[in-house]
């Protein structure tokens, strides 16, 4: 059929420019991104979300499912007071059940309670669902549409249908997946989403249904929801659009129900930068990065690194000839200019970099440096990843190895004997202590420090031995901690290899540690973070 979606798109559809034409993003994070394994927000949650995307720009935010739980009703009634600039609020239901009427129906008048200017109504496009699932007859199924979207147009609400299994439902019926439709076009229905709501479609039949149904319904705004089932999410998006769809639903980092929905991290821009379309509000694109993380934060998830577009190593370079090449032409080796999406140029320093990758990293740092001076950083990257250490995540520890490299390191403090002592009573109550006894602008500061574990108590006592003489280390704190054993072969007596990444009110750093005693390794983490920290604070 094709070997890649990009060729599809160039060579089957044959692309012609659509330069600022409107498409309009409809984020579902709070409804569908919420049935992702493991994610529930608070109702705090979820009104941080919406405000952040309406900053982003997304022209329609899903609120939630209204008539599920008293949570979801209480942010509408919330959300009313944030001041939304410019999103429009969409509240989410179903049609009215086959033995109401929709003026008696709980998820109909939900959706009126909320109060909000959108109402989004899902309704069986398949009529194996309606015979199956609700167990009426085919014709019912059509006036039950059509009487749900015209009580609710009577309101005064602008009504986004979403057909669900719409494209399961052609495939076996066409003619009565269409006549759903019909039902809901001609009873006021403002956008007639097609739905890929088991996420099992293709592209190629993606683009051929909707471009059947664009052109039998071209009148009327025509959208698409995709699930990413099948790994294909955001090509069916793009190939809806290239059908005829302005109206594109999805979720901020792919969030969903199994293998989640469409991810509008990398829908946005594919639309705004490679093919053309009016997407998000002016200058919002920049925003996109900050935005994935934050809602990855809020969902306590850790962020997918390899994420196109936003992803911390969609623009990271390992390749010794990648980095020389791009050192000579950004364009090599980047697709887009990372600062377009709010991402940044990363040079990953290993054992197999060459000196390119060194020197680029001294540019970048802002650290002057010739091939020598890059040559004898390799080798002693070569020498410490022999031992066990890597640099790919700890830019902190390989700003200080440079330093020492150069003569340039100068130590705010000195080490001068450290202990931690765990204690478990019979009760099962746990006692941590760490005390350290440090050398700083010559005094002797020895400290004791508590925590819920030995790094944590040795943070503490650093924080007393240095508070006074550097108040700005009160502003790092430490997000992450991860330990990875270096040679299992070992046994209990391998070397770990311990990584921290911190951060403080603007900036966020990493740095490594490696001993076979992990106490060892993550103090040298730890100093490694504070030293960082105290370096850029004098720069």
């Amino acid at each position: 059929m094709f070997g890649c979606f990009g060729i599809f798109i160039f060579d089957f559809l044959g692309i012609q420019s659509k330069i600022m034409e409107k498409i309009k993003i409809y984020d579902t994070t709070l409804r569908d991104g919420m049935q992702t394994e493991g994610i529930t927000f608070s109702l705090e949650d979820k009104l941080l979300i919406a405000k952040r995307l309406d900053g982003l720009g997304v022209d329609y935010i899903e609120g939630g499912y209204a008539a599920s739980n008293p949570k979801e009703m209480q942010f509408f009634k919330d959300a009313a007071g944030l001041g939304l600039k410019n999103s429009r609020l969409a509240a989410f239901g179903s049609t009215h059940r086959a033995d109401t009427k929709p003026a008696d129906d709980i998820s109909i008048n939900s959706i009126i309670t909320c109060k909000t200017p959108v109402a989004t109504l899902v309704g069986k496009a398949w009529d194996m669902q309606v015979e199956t699932v609700l167990g009426c007859s085919l014709d019912r199924n059509l006036q039950i549409c059509a009487d749900s979207v015209k009580y609710l147009k009577s309101k005064g609400l602008e009504v986004i249908f979403d057909a669900e299994h719409f494209f399961d439902g052609f495939r076996d019926n066409p003619e009565y997946a269409a006549k759903v439709l019909e039902a809901v076009c001609g009873a006021g229905a403002d956008v007639l989403v097609l739905c890929d709501t088991n996420g099992g479609t293709l592209p190629e039949e993606i683009f051929n249904i909707t471009k059947t149904i664009f052109k039998k319904f071209g009148k009327i705004e025509i959208g698409i929801h995709t699930h990413n089932d099948s790994d294909c999410a955001v090509a069916n998006s793009l190939a809806a659009v290239q059908a005829g769809a302005r109206h594109i639903q999805g979720t901020i980092n792919g969030l969903g129900e199994r293998c989640g929905n469409a991810n509008l991290c990398s829908v946005i821009p594919n639309l705004a930068i490679k093919m053309g379309f009016d997407v998000l509000v002016p200058d919002k694109l920049k925003q996109l990065t900050e935005v994935s993380r934050y809602i990855f934060e809020i969902a306590n998830l850790s962020p997918v690194i390899n994420m196109p577009y936003v992803g911390e190593s969609a623009f990271a370079h390992k390749a010794g000839l990648h980095v020389d090449a791009l050192r000579k032409n950004r364009r090599t080796y980047e697709h887009i200019d990372p600062a377009v999406v709010g991402n940044e140029r990363r040079f990953l320093i290993s054992e197999l970099s060459g000196k390119s990758n060194i020197l680029a990293e001294l540019e970048k740092s802002k650290i002057a440096g010739d091939k020598k001076l890059a040559g004898r950083i390799l080798d002693e990257v070569q020498r410490l990843e022999n031992e066990g250490y890597q640099f790919e995540a700890a830019n902190a520890s390989f700003e200080l190895l440079v330093r020492k490299v150069m003569g340039t390191y100068k130590p705010f403090f000195e080490l001068i004997k450290y202990n931690t002592s765990v204690v478990k009573h019979a009760s099962g109550e746990m006692f941590t202590e760490a005390t350290v006894k440090l050398k700083v602008a010559g005094n002797v500061e020895h400290q004791v420090g508590e925590g819920d574990g030995p790094v944590d108590a040795l943070d503490a006592a650093i924080q007393k031995s240095l508070g006074k003489f550097y108040p700005s280390i009160s502003d790092i704190h430490l997000i992450d901690y991860k330990v990875r054993v270096v040679n299992a072969g070992a046994g209990t007596a391998a070397r770990v290899r311990v990584n921290i990444q911190f951060r403080d009110k603007d900036s966020f750093w990493g740095t490594v540690g490696c001993s076979e005693n992990i106490i060892e390794a993550s103090w040298q983490a730890l100093i490694d973070g504070v030293e960082y920290k105290l370096q850029k604070d004098i720069r």
